[in-house]
């Protein structure tokens, strides 16, 4: 399924975007989505039945990358299944190599793809960390994808 077609909806309540439409996302996102590494990333997420998915728009922001990608998977093995996965379709488009730090544990793993840094964490330690929350103040940056697994 690809990430065009998911419901896209802001991370704050009661801020709704409307249905995602055959390219018809909110702006940061749509801009960002051009890019092979950012779309590569959600289809692959979406493929590996990934949840709770956010993209953050960094672009101006941050030198570290212009996407942030938060998601969570039910068991250690999924997440490193998903790191695995990601992987393996983002080295062939990155710019530079791609770095990965935590796969063999499985309960956050941090990848590195240049423009778009993933971080894919089981449940319970999404919930401590709360990396999304350091984005509050500025949620039209932050999008969640609802739809996934």
């Amino acid at each position: 399924m690809s990430p065009h077609n998911h419901e896209v909806n802001a991370i704050r309540p009661n801020t709704e975007t409307p249905r995602a439409e055959a390219g018809r996302l909110p702006p940061g996102l749509a801009a960002s989505l051009a890019r092979p590494l950012l779309e590569t990333a959600l289809t692959s997420l979406d493929d590996d039945k990934a949840e709770d998915l956010v993209v953050i728009d960094l672009t101006g922001r941050s030198s570290i990358a212009d996407s942030l990608i938060i998601a969570t998977g039910r068991s250690s093995r999924q997440v490193a299944a998903m790191a695995d996965h990601l992987l393996e379709k983002l080295k062939p488009l990155a710019p530079g190599p791609v770095q990965v730090e935590g796969q063999a544990r499985g309960d956050w793993v941090l990848i590195d793809a240049g423009d778009v840094v993933v971080h894919l964490f089981r449940p319970e330690v999404r919930d401590f960390y709360a990396l999304e929350k350091m984005w509050d103040d500025d949620a039209e940056r932050v999008t969640r994808i609802a739809g996934m697994a």
